[in-house]
């Protein structure tokens, strides 16, 4: 069991396949999390479903690219908890348009979205884990997020890949200050979205052939690296890109 007991865990995208894995996880194992979605309908259903777990789940609507509402959210889970100790940057979208088809707005949507989000996150929880002497932020980032990759569009790996060095740029400059940046950097994982795509036999074939391991990753797979992270065993882990890809950027 990893020590994540009675902190307070910040998820964006928290309704999602992999956010509401990673929070069940982080629950199950002592820590108090909010749920950042804009679905209050999946996030309140959410509340429901964990809430006889070890610890408590919270749900807030939220626009993680309003800087507004980053500063309410945060200044309302601080009075609640009186403290903020992780930040899971794990919101993003994927605009599957190839670099020739895509417009300027639909390009501007995805880094407002992957790494804007990122950016308005990381800045508003500086000053509070500075202030109580420490935290992690743990942004998912991707596999494309270090290669290109040939079967996802450009737009969504130049995202991914700001998120990379976003993350080792926060890690070198805030570690004076006991908080420690990490990524993870997942391959495609094994989500409703993804088995909907697979009904395509050859795009399916296209993404096991890739991996040496054989398979896809698992939502657990992704949510067991965020709590190694998010843990006091991860104490000494800082600035690191963490591949969850079953040797896909080994090759």
């Amino acid at each position: 069991m990893m020590h994540v007991t009675g902190k307070t865990v910040v998820i964006t995208g928290g309704c999602g396949g992999l956010g509401s894995e990673m929070g069940e996880l982080l629950a199950s194992n002592g820590a108090n999390v909010y749920l950042l979605d804009l679905d209050e309908t999946k996030g309140l259903a959410l509340v429901h479903q964990y809430k006889d777990l070890p610890g408590k789940v919270s749900f807030m609507k939220m626009d993680i690219t309003s800087p507004q509402e980053w500063e309410q959210a945060i200044s309302r889970i601080v009075e609640e908890e009186g403290h903020l100790d992780v930040l899971v940057n794990n919101a993003g979208i994927n605009i599957r348009k190839p670099i020739e088809e895509m417009s300027l707005e639909e390009w501007n949507t995805m880094m407002l979205v992957n790494v804007g989000s990122v950016f308005l996150g990381t800045k508003h929880v500086i000053p509070v884990m500075r202030k109580q002497g420490g935290g992690a932020i743990i942004n998912t980032s991707s596999v494309c997020g270090l290669i290109g990759h040939r079967y996802t569009p450009e737009a969504y790996t130049t995202t991914k890949g700001a998120v990379t060095l976003l993350t080792k740029s926060i890690a070198s400059r805030y570690a004076k200050d006991g908080i420690r940046c990490n990524s993870i950097h997942p391959s495609t994982v094994d989500t409703p979205l993804v088995q909907e795509m697979f009904k395509d036999p050859v795009k399916k074939q296209q993404r096991l052939d890739e991996v040496p391991l054989g398979r896809l990753a698992k939502s657990s797979d992704v949510a067991n690296a965020v709590l190694y992270l998010a843990s006091d065993e991860a104490s000494f882990i800082n600035g690191i890109a963490l591949p969850v890809d079953g040797g896909v950027t080994c090759c």
